[in-house]
């Protein structure tokens, strides 16, 4: 939830709970089981702000759709309890912290690096957290090779000559942390980089391919993005060295 503005989405989600207060429409007369539910606004009104309203529980409530409610007769029954339960977590946040956590602060998968993020959103928001880990590793591989003009080499092979020390060669520039001075930092960003880059696709990516395709916890899928968050920072803000 971190970087939302929430006096807008408590806004927003007042107004759709408002929209959606229900009236019952009893049975005919004469009748018995028919009786049905009204909301306050015509369904075209509540129509328009369930497509905002939805992405504020896409960010402060993962998994929301999966809800349990009544929801007999009551088409947005589960938008309804879902914007309740937002609208007091972001009232609540702080409070909530201080009380139930240690104070630490805290990371939002929505503010790591847009290559990460974006791979990784909708997988991420339907609950499925190794493919969104995937997606998120094929993205940031994606956009190196972009910038690098390469489709011949991916992933580890990729990053080791990428981020190597060596001059570049026709067909293999070199993506450069900082300036080529030769000097020991020079060298230790260069090899970090590296590092990093090979600990995620040898160590995380590759056993995907290979292990039993279950799904991993939501935090440790967060630590693996935020590690591609750092790499796809350190490709971004690299610049790319040619051959003369």
């Amino acid at each position: 939830m971190s970087g939302i503005n929430v006096e807008w989405a408590v806004s927003e989600l007042d107004d759709f709970i408002r929209a959606t207060t229900l009236t019952l429409v009893p049975s005919p007369p004469n009748s018995i089981g028919f009786h049905s539910y009204k909301t306050e606004e015509p369904e075209i009104e509540v129509v328009k702000r369930a497509q905002v309203v939805e992405k504020i529980l896409d960010d402060t409530i993962p998994g929301w759709r999966d809800l349990r409610v009544d929801a007999d007769r009551k088409k947005w029954a589960v938008h309804r309890e879902a914007s309740v339960r937002a609208r007091e977590s972001l009232l609540r946040a702080e409070e909530l912290n201080q009380n139930l956590g240690d104070g630490a602060p805290q990371i939002s998968a929505a503010d790591l690096h847009p290559w990460v993020w974006s791979g990784a959103k909708s997988l991420w928001q339907s609950g499925h957290h190794r493919s969104a880990v995937e997606d998120a590793a094929k993205k940031v591989n994606a956009e190196a090779q972009n910038k690098l003009g390469r489709r011949d080499v991916s992933e580890t092979k990729l990053f080791q000559e990428a981020f190597s020390t060596d001059p570049p060669q026709s067909g293999k520039p070199r993506l450069r942390r900082m300036t080529a001075d030769g000097s020991d930092t020079y060298k230790s960003v260069q090899r970090g980089a590296m590092a990093l880059a090979e600990g995620i696709f040898a160590g995380v990516r590759n056993p995907f391919n290979h292990e039993d395709p279950t799904d991993i916890e939501e935090q440790v899928a967060l630590e693996y993005l935020s590690a591609l968050s750092v790499l796809a920072r350190w490709i971004d803000e690299s610049t790319v060295e040619f051959t003369p």
